[in-house]
This record gives C-alpha cells, structure tokens and sequence, in this order.
C-alpha cells in the first residue's frame, strides 16, 4: 500500500474519531455504530495506537493444548501475535459484541479449527470448560461494567491460569500534574467511548496479588508531542491446578513510572 493510500485509510478512521462515539443505544448498537463504518481499516490504524500487544502475548505464552479465552477480541488481531504457537493451542475464543469486528476476526479464523469466534458480552460469557488463559486487550477500558468483566475474567479461570490485560490508563499518583493528566486523557478518550479509570489496574493488583505489571507511555499517531499513558498486567489466579502448567513458575510484581 502506498503512503498516500495509507494516509487517505488513516484519515477516514480519524475522521471516525473526531465524530466520536454515538451516546444512544445499547452498548451493542453503539459499538457497531461506530466501528462499522472504519472497520475495514481498523486493524491498519491501531498499530500506530495499541502498544504492548506483543508484549502481553509473550508473557502470556500459553502451553500447548491451552484453552485461551480473550474477552473483547474485535478483529482477532491478537492471535496473530502468537506465531505459529497458535496451532498447538486446544481452542481459543474470540469474544466480542461488535458483528462488524466480529466478521473480520471470522475471516482471520478461516483455516483454523481450534479458533472460535462468539458474539458475547464480556462480563457475560460462560465458557464451556475452565481457561487456562483469558485476556483483554484495549478493551476493558471500553466495558461499562468493568468490574463485572473482571470478576468474569478470573472467575472462568482454573486454579493457577493466567490473566493478562493491556489498556490505555490514568495514573492514580496525586499533585496537580497527574490531575491534570487525568483530566485531559479522560475526556479525549471519552468522546470515543473509551472510559479511562486508575481503579482498573488497582482491581486487578488487588485481586491477583501474584502477578506482573508495568505502567508505560506510547506515541500517539500523528501527534509527536503526545504520549498516552497504558499498561500491562499478568496475574496468576491463587490454586493449583490438577495438571501441570508451562506459565511462568513466578511472576513477579514489578511497576515502573512511566
């Protein structure tokens, strides 16, 4: 593709943001409403935006035969990040609300039988069976219960499985600076429907006390003075489990500043 084709894509998903997100409806119809129309050149754009994906996919690193779950998939672009480990998984899920996703996470699948793609809230989706892994990326910042996701999220894990989220985020660190921050980051995403909160990460830490997390900073596209702040997290849920688990034997608790 060339720059100016890449440059005309970028522009019309731009474009799609600066229109924001439509505040009626269900949360269903608001997210097709708004993702229909730059779909096709999703992918292409959050490449620029979504730091850390790779990141947590590394981390994560689930097992062969693992039963992966991620909860608000949107396009599948995540399991691409798994290399040719994805083939030796069990199964994964690709969970999401948004049909217009949905359908290019459906396309991504074509080929492969242990990849299943289910159209299910996030807070609401039972899997048949106990996960070994169950992730969020970029997308519990965009579910209204959030805390409800979460607890869903640990819940359908087994004893000893993974959690591992990647998001955009506002710090929690008092002084007039980090408000301001807080201030400014949350109503630019806000207008996108993107619901910025520092209880997020503190849930999580909380929750799983075993566990890795990382707050960091990322370019946004388009704007170099800016960078938005995100971070990673993966927990280990408390227990053991009946089989034996190629995770991380320890993860450590780590935070850094950004």
């Amino acid at each position: 593709m060339s720059l100016l084709e890449t440059l005309k894509r970028d522009a019309a998903v731009l474009g799609r943001l600066a229109y924001g997100m439509p505040r009626a409806r269900s949360h269903a119809e608001r997210l097709q409403a708004f993702y229909a129309p730059q779909a096709d050149d999703y992918d292409a754009f959050r490449e620029k935006l979504l730091a850390g994906r790779a990141e947590l996919m590394r981390r994560l690193a689930p097992a062969p035969g693992a039963y992966v779950v991620e909860l608000g998939a949107g396009t599948g672009r995540n399991i691409d990040f798994l290399g040719g480990s994805l083939d030796r998984l069990g199964r994964v899920d690709l969970v999401d609300l948004c049909p217009a996703l949905l359908e290019r996470a459906r396309k991504r699948a074509e080929g492969r039988p242990n990849v299943r793609v289910v159209r299910e809230d996030a807070a609401a989706f039972r899997p048949e069976r106990a996960a070994d892994c169950v992730y969020l990326s970029y997308s519990l910042s965009m579910i209204p219960d959030w805390r409800a996701a979460i607890a869903n999220a640990v819940g359908m894990l087994r004893p000893g499985g993974t959690l591992g989220v990647v998001d955009f985020q506002v710090s929690a660190q008092a002084g007039a600076g980090a408000a301001l921050a807080r201030a400014f980051w949350r109503t630019w995403f806000a207008h996108d429907g993107v619901l910025l909160n520092p209880d997020h990460l503190r849930e999580l830490r909380s929750g799983l006390p075993r566990h890795y997390s990382i707050e960091l900073e990322a370019p946004v596209p388009y704007l170099p003075l800016l960078r938005v702040p995100y971070y990673l997290f993966v927990g280990r849920k408390p227990g053991r489990s009946a089989t034996r688990s190629a995770y991380p034997a320890a993860i450590r608790h780590a935070r850094s500043a950004a």
